[in-house]
């Protein structure tokens, strides 16, 4: 359910202002929020990135009208990018490592972008690297490149924290949210930050990621199953910015299926394995302020639930933890 109450010319203008729900898991004297992304109109928190960045490029003069956007992408991003494009008179290509979820191929085929898959060895390496190549090979064509596109992060600094912010009147005492580009925490970090200096702000990884790397913490480096976070290259993840974040969370895959499977049989929510691991870090931040083991401002901690499970169900997300393919 979303706060629109009048009929609307585009579906763009359906993005943004979705529900922020108690996780009803974590402590009461601590309560945990989640903002459920799936209900903007593609589907995860991707879509207000997609829309941002191409008016902002549009209205810059980066990109002009007809031209075309090619971006690699795990899928999520390239949705969000495909469904702004349809109302804004962009061609879309997108660069997608192979392993990556067919719905969310098969999504971004049907809104009309065109898919080059590069190998999975290569991981979001190589999707950027061909990016390049193609953007090189077209004409009026760009490659916003959303690991390092300041408009990334500025997306949610400018919506979905003023959202988180109101919906809470302010009582914001921590934010955890899962970081693959980082965008999502950066941006709500930042407006988080600017309204109280003490708000605490944990990244969450999957166990095998390395962005805890960037905090100066040794890591085992593996591969993980969950998609849309983590990073196997903190180089190319050029929005995340340390002086912004207390500590970086890591979630074993397993945990985090567990989760998503609690979610979906105990409080009704159909979300995804980033969402698992979310929910999993954000209980125990919650936790660890109720013990007084964590100063926040506010005894609130907020997190985000970024797409749906819908999205990976060929993959198995709900059957035992050995079939799931990562």
């Amino acid at each position: 359910m979303t706060t629109h109450r009048e009929p609307l010319d585009s579906v763009n203008e359906t993005i943004g202002e979705t529900p922020l729900v108690r996780v009803h898991a974590a402590p009461e004297s601590v309560p945990v929020y989640a903002k459920l992304e799936s209900f903007n109109p593609g589907a995860s928190v991707k879509d207000r990135i997609g829309q941002y960045m191409l008016e902002e490029m549009l209205d810059r003069g980066d990109l002009d009208p007809g031209g075309t956007v090619i971006e690699p992408t795990a899928g999520n991003t390239g949705i969000g990018i495909a469904l702004a494009a349809t109302q804004l008179d962009v061609e879309a290509v997108f660069v997608v490592p192979e392993r990556f979820s067919l719905e969310k191929q098969q999504l971004m085929r049907s809104l009309g972008a065109e898919i080059v898959n590069t190998p999975t060895d290569e991981g979001m390496g190589g999707a950027i690297d061909r990016a390049d190549e193609l953007a090189a090979e077209h004409e009026n064509a760009v490659v916003p490149q959303q690991f390092a596109n300041p408009l990334n992060a500025e997306a949610h600094y400018a919506t979905t924290a003023p959202e988180i912010h109101d919906a809470l009147d302010g009582r914001v005492g921590a934010v955890v949210a899962g970081c693959g580009t980082a965008g999502t925490l950066m941006g709500i970090a930042r407006y988080a930050r600017e309204q109280h200096p003490e708000t605490f702000v944990a990244a969450v990884e999957p166990q095998g990621s390395r962005y805890a790397e960037v905090m100066g913490t040794e890591v085992e480096e593996g591969e993980y199953k969950t998609e849309g976070i983590g990073t196997h290259d903190p180089s190319t993840n050029e929005l995340f910015d340390p002086e912004l974040v207390d500590q970086v969370i890591r979630v074993g895959d397993r945990t985090a299926q567990d989760e998503l499977k609690r979610l979906a049989s105990e409080e009704g929510h159909l979300v995804a394995a980033s969402a698992g691991m979310a929910s999993v870090a954000a209980r125990d931040v919650a936790e660890r302020i109720r013990d007084g083991e964590i100063d926040a401002p506010h005894d609130t901690v907020v997190t985000v639930f970024p797409d749906s499970s819908e999205r990976y169900l060929s993959k198995g997300i709900y059957d035992e933890f050995e079939s799931w393919e990562g």
